[in-house]
């Protein structure tokens, strides 16, 4: 179907490319010379009130769709075609998918504190390092506040919020629940899980503004320590090697490690029995020295490395076969 706009531009080409008059090129092309005469209208003029209410509430309501929009427009009183509307959200190109992007709530700042006892704040954090073989797993640290004691780090390839759960509902039987969970805005602290376990043990979640890490400065200087002395310093093959080492780290963290600025009346160390899981052998070999850098080196290889050999060895049975 040809449009008369288009009809127009073919009229025009016939009578300025052509000796043709106005009048056989209407006939040849099949539109009246009133409509040749006539000016078009200005669709941008005159759909300008839809285009205006179109774009309000796909501003306030990125994820409708057609039919949500046009059932909004007639309940706020706007009576026009769903045709025309029609053609207006696809001309604005509303018909594709759109992306909205994560908002955050904004958080109130809260102070940073140390509790004169335990069991009042948690902190937690995640983070993330790779085995030998490249695959990428995470730990889930928990710290006690009042003491700075490490209470867990669980170990995994995926840490959803049912894992986070488990981890906490573990802490809670061992030392009681605390009063206050302090987190950033990651998604597994924000699901819906989350937040009625806490509101049914009455706990507190404190969150940190978005993009403040040091607002949760007791675990991310606790992720530090864990960082260098374990992950850095260490390959890993398994998530099982992970876990033998991590244990007895967190062991010697809470008995042994001096603490750099010890507080007046706040416990230096915490008893190991507390935190010795039944059936866990303590076993692995840590590196030391002028190693760590190489081995910091060695493990940001070790993703783009593994999939290179990945690659040659399938080139290898092509060629055999």
């Amino acid at each position: 179907m040809v449009t008369p706009s288009a009809k127009r531009q073919a009229i025009a080409h016939l009578v300025t490319a052509h000796p043709l008059s106005v009048l056989r090129a209407c006939q040849a092309v099949r539109l009246a010379r009133a409509a040749w005469y006539r000016p078009p209208p200005d669709r941008l003029l005159r759909d300008g009130p839809v285009i205006d209410a179109l774009t309000a509430l796909v501003a306030q309501n990125s994820r409708w769709g057609f039919w949500k929009l046009f059932d909004r427009l007639h309940n706020l009183g706007y009576r026009w075609n769903h045709k025309r509307i029609h053609r207006v959200y696809c001309a604005l190109r509303l018909n594709r998918a759109r992306r909205t992007k994560r908002r955050v709530p904004r958080r109130p700042r809260v102070p940073l504190v140390a509790p004169p006892t335990l069991n009042q704040t948690w902190a937690l954090d995640f983070m993330r390092d790779t085995l030998y073989d490249g695959r990428v797993f995470r730990t889930l640290n928990v710290l006690d506040q009042g003491n700075r004691e490490g209470l867990a780090i669980e170990i995994g390839f995926s840490l959803p919020s049912r894992r986070v759960i488990g981890l906490l509902e573990e802490l809670v039987a061992l030392h009681g629940a605390p009063a206050t969970l302090r987190m950033d805005n990651g998604p597994e602290f924000l699901a819906v899980a989350l937040t009625t376990w806490a509101e049914l043990h009455g706990i507190t979640l404190d969150f940190i503004q978005p993009g403040k890490p040091a607002q949760n400065a007791f675990i991310e200087r606790f992720n530090q320590t864990y960082r260098t002395e374990v992950l850095d310093a260490n390959l890993f093959t398994s998530l099982a090697e992970v876990r033998t080492i991590t244990t007895d780290w967190l062991r010697r963290y809470n008995t042994e490690r001096p603490p750099r600025q010890p507080r007046p009346g706040a416990a230096t160390h915490v008893s190991a029995e507390a935190h010795q899981r039944p059936g866990v052998h303590l076993s692995g070999v840590y590196v030391t020295g002028e190693l760590t850098q190489c081995l910091v080196v060695h493990k940001q290889m070790i993703s783009s490395s593994s999939r290179r050999r990945q690659l040659q060895a399938r080139v290898r049975r092509r060629h055999h076969t």
